[in-house]
């Protein structure tokens, strides 16, 4: 498969993976957004994952994937995973610098460091398409409120920001973000531990088990933005109290989260990522 398949298919199979709690999964359906429209954003963003692969700058080829993204009847599904997916689809189609084709924490970050203005200024383009939940920006980028859309352009622009210098400002409390400065970090952890698991697993399963594991090992910080850093805190400890304790628990606390309004939606964003790096190395197949 080409990197832009293998992103689509990691969002796929993201999503199909359960019990994934406070998640939609293939057995879980909020009221207004179900299974079926992360299938559809999936199929949507298509084109911007290819325009990565054929070499788009990263900015245009993100708004093109969440512009595909958002034409279903849920809204927003997959634009931190997006976000993350878009720059690792670009690294992987060049081949990293040695042209090895093994997809590399340093080669993701090349390609955000050489982000630019123009870049910086689609992606606020790209907060026309959906309604995404963002934190406040810092006192002295009011500014360049994300919320803003394509209205923050002309202060993205006075400021020369590129779009690594954007993310850079919420990379504190925002966990993709934090990806993006540094260095992919825990994208690589995933698609490592997603290795480990046996071959015999099928890999939606694969993903269920290691979006808990990233729950239970760091709170979500989209949990912490909508309900605050206790109840992130909470979720994490209840992950990990569900790993130990077996599949009824899991999907114990699977109806839990549901039931209580706590999507940690940060660590499907951080699986979905985990799984593309994966299947770029062959690591996981289908």
């Amino acid at each position: 498969m080409t990197p832009a398949e293998n992103a689509q298919l990691a969002l796929l199979l993201e999503v199909a993976g359960t019990p994934k709690p406070g998640n939609v999964d293939r057995e879980r359906d909020f009221p207004d957004l179900r299974f079926e429209h992360f299938l559809a954003g999936a199929v949507g963003s298509g084109s911007g994952l290819r325009a990565a692969e054929d070499g788009a700058p990263v900015g245009e080829a993100f708004e093109r994937a969440v512009a595909g993204m958002s034409r279903q009847r849920g809204g927003n599904t997959q634009f931190g995973a997006l976000l993350l997916l878009v720059p690792l689809v670009r690294a992987a189609a060049s081949g990293g610098e040695s042209g090895s084709g093994d997809l590399s924490p340093e080669d993701a970050t090349r390609v955000v460091e050489a982000t630019t203005t123009e870049d910086a200024a689609n992606f606020y383009r790209a907060f026309d398409h959906a309604d995404v939940f963002v934190d406040d920006p810092p006192e002295d980028a009011q500014t360049l409120d994300v919320r803003r859309g394509s209205d923050a352009i002309p202060a993205v622009e006075e400021r020369d920001a590129t779009l690594s210098d954007v993310l850079a400002l919420g990379d504190d409390d925002d966990d993709v973000a934090a990806e993006w400065t540094g260095g992919f970090e825990r994208t690589f952890r995933a698609a490592d531990r997603l290795a480990d698991l046996p071959d015999s697993v099928p890999a939606s399963a694969k993903a269920a088990q290691v979006y808990l594991e990233l729950l239970a090992r760091e709170p979500d910080t989209l949990v912490a933005k909508q309900h605050g850093t206790k109840t992130a805190e909470s979720v994490r400890v209840r992950a990990q109290e569900a790993l130990e304790g077996g599949p009824e628990v899991v999907a114990a606390f699977a109806e839990s989260l549901v039931a209580d309004g706590v999507n940690p939606g940060t660590t499907a964003d951080l699986t979905a990522a985990g799984l593309f790096v994966a299947l770029e190395r062959g690591e996981v197949t289908v």
